[in-house]
């Protein structure tokens, strides 16, 4: 059996120098599959990575919206602001969501990997292996930026935005939606002048891109036009609404309308991943911590702890921390106080990589392909010490980071 997640194989994410049998992993993998925690029989691989990232644990029906979503997102133009952030906080709430979603961190897929590696150690004589690192530089895990422009008045806030992640050595990738409002091609050619990134948020902003397979073909045709006329390589479906299997119809190298866990959306679950992964001909990037909307309008926080809180657990796994942020919503002094005070945070942490979508993509993919070569600096260790995995850390140059992703 194969799927769009065949890739992902733990044989491909863990990226050892030592060359070990398919009869070992599996060995390892059938070990370390009850720590994914899935009232399923033992399947293979395949259908291990079809039920985590891709998502299958939720049922064949999973991409399509409820009777009741359907209608809210028809109506949703004719409705008060305030009524609709009413509606969003009912719908959203964890508890009307599946129970098999952990919130706001998701260790069971994290587990599993760190398991296959556990098992893999304990049958290797000295308990040590070499792998490729999982960041450039073999820092310790990854923080991407990223942001959707919703409407118009979201596009005048978007200098704003970029004005405050510069003053703070950070870049990011603001995501336009081509039919939703005239695009602003003097901002789009500033944004790229200034080390930004621009995506494509779907087609228009109404909730329907993926109402029939017939609508979503003839829109991906003009959604592939814009991102060619505007140099995009990424893409991000509005509202999150996604199916992956249409979604290869896009002439994209990435794509952010996954997560690893969230209940809060219209299609509510997540893939469990943390890093990077392979969905089809394209990159998958999930969002790993909260939206900006969910945090500060659903939740009502007034601070960055839970982002922070999950940055904590990525870091520790050496994943990515990826957020999704809006123009339209930073506009509110609450959620745009929590952000900049996030940023001003994480601008002290070690050991990370600030990258753009599209570089950690790239990088993602170059790991993959064997890109890396696998020896000296270009390499940590991994030992079993006490149970526990511990990593000893390398270092890249820089100009052979540049030269990778050229």
């Amino acid at each position: 059996m194969s799927n769009l997640w065949s890739a992902n194989h733990p044989r491909n994410f863990w990226q050892c120098e030592l060359d070990l049998s398919d009869e070992i992993w599996q060995k390892v993998i059938i070990n370390a599959f009850p720590v994914l925690g899935l009232d399923r029989a033992q399947p293979d691989i395949d259908s291990i990575l079809a039920l985590a990232l891709g998502e299958a644990r939720f049922g064949e029906r999973h991409w399509t919206l409820s009777l009741s979503k359907r209608m809210y997102y028809l109506l949703k133009p004719l409705l008060p602001r305030a009524l609709t952030r009413v509606l969003r906080q009912l719908y959203s709430r964890p508890e009307n969501s599946n129970t098999d979603i952990s919130w706001p961190i998701q260790p069971r897929y994290v587990n599993f990997l760190w398991e296959t590696m556990a098992q893999l150690l304990q049958i290797i004589p000295n308990k040590e292996l070499c792998i490729k690192p999982f960041w450039p530089q073999a820092v310790r895990y990854a923080l991407v930026l990223t942001h959707d422009i919703e409407s118009n008045n979201g596009q005048r806030f978007v200098r704003a935005v970029a004005d405050l992640e510069e003053s703070l050595g950070f870049r990011s990738s603001f995501n336009f939606v081509p039919e939703g409002y005239p695009i602003d091609m003097n901002l789009v050619d500033e944004l790229n002048r200034r080390g930004f990134e621009i995506g494509i948020h779907g087609l228009t902003h109404n909730g329907k891109l993926f109402d029939s397979r017939k609508k979503f073909e003839l829109s991906a045709e003009r959604i592939n036009s814009y991102i060619k006329d505007l140099g995009a390589v990424g893409f991000r479906a509005p509202l999150t609404i996604r199916n992956p299997e249409w979604m290869q119809s896009l002439k994209i190298e990435y794509d952010l309308s996954f997560f690893d866990t969230d209940p809060f959306e219209p299609i509510p679950g997540g893939t469990m991943s943390i890093w990077p992964f392979f969905l089809g001909h394209f990159v998958e990037l999930p969002y790993t911590l909260v939206q900006d909307h969910t945090l500060t309008s659903i939740l009502q926080e007034r601070s960055p702890r839970i982002w922070l809180e999950k940055v904590d657990f990525i870091e520790a796994h050496g994943g990515m921390a990826l957020v999704n942020t809006h123009p339209d919503y930073l506009q509110n002094k609450a959620t745009w106080d929590v952000y900049r005070e996030f940023l001003q945070t994480i601008k002290h942490r070690k050991s990370i990589w600030q990258a753009l979508p599209r570089d950690a993509a790239a990088w993602w993919r170059v790991r993959a392909n064997g890109g890396l070569p696998a020896s000296g600096d270009n390499l940590l260790t991994v030992r079993l010490i006490d149970g526990r995995l511990e990593f000893g850390l390398s270092t890249n140059s820089d100009s052979h980071m540049r030269e990778l992703l050229r």
